[in-house]
């Protein structure tokens, strides 16, 4: 006879009701609906307006039709962050921890909770956004004559940067998660996040002129580096590899869900 594993009813009681939380918010759906048209708008607006001549170009036709990943990134970051913000604000986190007193539980069942909820609909976003770059990036001049034949999750590197965008888009969520648990107020936290993310990007290009440095910023952005992972062209120019870059994506996700957990058990609620 096989006996229960210790815990396991309680992981996913906690877990069930991290879930109906989210799930009844008011928000929710709109957020998601959110990520998913600014991502496919996005990605259709950056294909119409790069162009192809019939020259050719060297552009990477799989990556500017994911480009709006670069800003639903943001929706995904925003909602992680009132995932547990909320709680804070209306008091509402010290029936959590009564009902739950597992913090560290807590923050796990929340992680799993909001990384499945943004693979489902980053999924839905980058899905959309590849058909969207289908039908338009022709229309730009990225034609199998001028070397780039129609998008298609069939060819191996396309699958691939699909794959790590909707990857991305669940760890970025986990990383503005474990970044909110720490700061706890939901303007000050979606402030940090964003800012790591696009102004650390910008900073090797508009503020540091040496080279060295530039390229060492770069490889330590996460948002530079954890969206190397779209890249199919060039592969060899790039300061990480597609696979590298996601794991940096990680470290900071990890450390920010480390430093959360620790904070947690030590503050009060």
């Amino acid at each position: 006879m096989t006996r229960p594993v210790p815990g396991t009813g309680t992981r996913l009681r906690e877990v069930h009701a991290e879930w109906t939380k989210l799930r009844t918010a008011p928000g929710t759906l709109w957020t998601v609906l959110a990520l998913v048209a600014v991502t496919v708008a996005t990605s259709a607006a950056a294909s119409a307006l790069v162009s192809c001549p019939s020259s050719g170009c060297g552009h990477d036709a799989v990556r500017i039709g994911l480009a709006g990943v670069q800003a639903g990134q943001a929706v995904t970051a925003v909602a992680a962050v009132l995932a547990i913000t909320g709680e804070y604000g209306t008091g509402m986190i010290r029936a959590t921890f009564t009902a739950m007193p597992r913090r560290g539980a807590v923050l796990a069942a929340k992680a799993v909770v909001v990384a499945g909820l943004t693979l489902a609909s980053g999924t839905v976003a980058v899905l959309g956004s590849l058909l969207a770059a289908r039908l338009v990036l022709p229309h730009s001049g990225f034609t199998p004559e001028h070397g780039f034949p129609p998008l298609s999750l069939a060819d191996g590197p396309t699958l691939r940067a699909a794959a790590g965008s909707v990857l991305y888009l669940a760890l970025i969520a986990l990383f503005s998660l474990g970044v909110a648990t720490a700061v706890r107020d939901s303007a000050a936290a979606a402030g940090v996040v964003l800012g790591l993310l696009y102004a650390l990007a910008a900073v090797p290009f508009v503020m540091v002129p040496d080279p060295d440095w530039q390229l060492l910023l770069w490889r330590i952005s996460p948002m530079n580096a954890g969206l190397a992972v779209q890249s199919t062209a060039n592969l060899s120019a790039l300061p990480l590899t597609p696979w590298q870059g996601v794991a940096v994506l990680t470290a900071w996700t990890a450390a920010s869900l480390l430093l959360a957990a620790l904070l947690l058990r030590r503050r009060d609620a």
